[in-house]
């Protein structure tokens, strides 16, 4: 299967986007998240960490976050 380069795109803001959000930048990770779903609206991983990142933004883990995201809802 060939991978498209779009795709290599919507990879690669992924990646720059999962890199901020380890660093607890969920700002800035966001507009990767964004662009990458911009690219391919369909995006599974970009959908949840966008979704992730807005809440973070709105409820910041503590300062001693490991990176590991608990789910408390279904």
């Amino acid at each position: 299967m060939m991978v498209t380069e779009e795709k290599k795109k919507v990879v690669g803001l992924f990646s720059q986007g999962r890199k901020l959000y380890k660093l607890m930048k969920f700002e800035e990770a966001l507009k990767y998240f964004s662009a990458a779903l911009a690219l391919d609206p369909k995006d599974g991983p970009s959908k949840e960490y966008k979704k992730r990142c807005e809440e973070f933004i709105a409820n910041p883990p503590p300062e001693d976050w490991d990176g590991v995201y608990t789910m408390d809802h279904k």
